[in-house]
């Protein structure tokens, strides 16, 4: 049976206080930090790749992006008062021995997914630099959050040993990986999306530092103007907040752009994309969208907009595409409690929201994934403390990539969706370059 249609049109905006102290992210980031308590290899540490949303059970294989996600999430819950400092400390000591001494890596890099037992490589899968770099980033909050010798030293171990240039391979891009059977990967991270964290890791390396020139050699597009909004586009929302979930780019610009108001305006696009498959799928609301890479009935499929990816959308809506966006514009706050007010228990489980749902036919995932729950407590945090951010720029290295990446202070003020489209000329001067 499929659900029904709603309108929540009477919802309020949230005032500073409040959204600091809401009891509805309280839940969102409590229930996603539980993600990667309970599932947990309770050896390695190491964090699955995905697990049932009602906690039934969850997937042998790891992914080196969700364990960071993971350690990122154990800093949050201990700063929180939800996890004992003492356990979670173990927890993050036990995850960073088995990287560092017992998974497999290719000059510094991982295999984008491990078993979560034994370390090794699963399904065979490609030594990963974006899902390394994601990996990284978690180690490197841990290190800077938690006041432990043998923490410091593994994380700095782990990523002092990634050779960054090795993974270019004579080229000026990065690959997007490797693999022992064939050698890297055609694919090179060239064109606007999440990359840009990897690319900054290595330029704060300490050891194997990349040229400054990489960060000019990938570009800076496609620039689309949808709606009267002109922006660095990439079409699965994710792409706009990996990045941004860690590295601080409030309030600067390098020589091409200011990169938190173009996830301001690629999120503001991403929920007008969706208001224009109304004709098709009508239960796409101003208070129910999202469109990133997710799980739908057919599969999972890495789809979203603008622009369209080929992969049409099909009514299925995607949380984390709200919640990765929660520090960009209070619409996703409010967007986020309507999908609980009106479905509940249908898309809420165990670790918060199911990874997508389609009102439309009825249809749910059945699974959360560790990145996609990831994204979302990272960036409820950012919305209501900014800590990630606080703790990972703490680290030397980010501040001294940005500086080789010529970031300075942004001609443009971050500002609300409200004062954004109200001052929309102004913003078309995002892409400076």
């Amino acid at each position: 049976m499929a659900m029904a249609f709603f309108s929540m049109g009477s919802m309020r905006a949230h005032s500073a206080d409040e959204i600091s102290n809401q009891p509805f992210l309280d839940a969102l980031e409590h229930r996603g930090i539980q993600y990667f308590v309970a599932t947990a290899d309770p050896a390695t540490g190491l964090i699955p790749d995905r697990a049932a949303a009602q906690g039934t059970g969850a997937c042998p294989v790891a992914s080196s992006a969700a364990t960071g996600f993971g350690l990122t999430a154990l800093c949050i819950g201990v700063e929180r008062g939800w996890l004992d400092r003492r356990t979670a400390t173990e927890q993050v000591r036990r995850t960073l021995r088995s990287l560092y001494y017992t998974a497999p890596t290719e000059h510094g890099f991982y295999y984008h997914f491990m078993d979560k037992t034994s370390c090794h490589r699963a399904w065979q899968s490609e030594v990963s630099s974006i899902d390394t770099a994601l990996l990284v980033a978690g180690v490197l909050t841990a290190r800077q959050y938690f006041d432990d010798r043998e923490i410091k030293d593994l994380a700095t171990k782990i990523y002092t040993r990634v050779d960054w240039p090795w993974m270019l391979n004579g080229e000026d891009v990065l690959s997007m990986g490797w693999n022992p059977e064939t050698g890297f990967i055609e694919s090179r991270w060239k064109d606007y999306c999440e990359s840009k964290m990897l690319y900054l890791l290595g330029l704060g390396s300490p050891t194997h530092p990349l040229d400054p020139a990489c960060w000019r050699s990938w570009k800076r597009e496609p620039v689309v103007n949808y709606r009267g909004m002109h922006f660095i586009a990439c079409a699965p929302l994710f792409t706009h907040q990996y990045s941004e979930a860690w590295f601080d780019f409030r309030g600067r610009a390098d020589a091409y752009a200011d990169y938190w108001l173009n996830s301001v305006l690629a999120t503001e696009a991403n929920r007008e994309f969706c208001l224009d498959q109304r004709g098709q799928y009508p239960t796409y609301s101003d208070l129910m969208w999202g469109a990133t890479a997710s799980d739908r009935s057919s599969g999972y499929d890495a789809w979203g907009g603008p622009p369209e990816t080929g992969l049409k959308p099909d009514g299925t809506v995607v949380p984390c595409a709200v919640a990765g966006s929660l520090p960009f514009d209070s619409n996703c706050l409010l967007t986020l409690e309507n999908m609980r007010n009106i479905y509940g228990s249908k898309i809420w489980g165990q670790y918060g929201f199911v990874d997508a749902f389609n009102p439309m036919t009825g249809w749910k995932a059945a699974d959360v994934l560790g990145i996609d729950v990831g994204i979302t407590v990272i960036m409820a945090e950012n919305q209501r403390t900014g800590a990630v951010w606080k703790w990972f720029m703490a680290n030397p290295e980010t501040n001294l990539a940005m500086q080789r990446a010529g970031f300075n202070a942004s001609p443009l003020k971050p500002g609300s969706r409200t004062s954004l489209l109200a001052t929309l000329a102004a913003v078309q001067a995002l892409v400076i370059k």
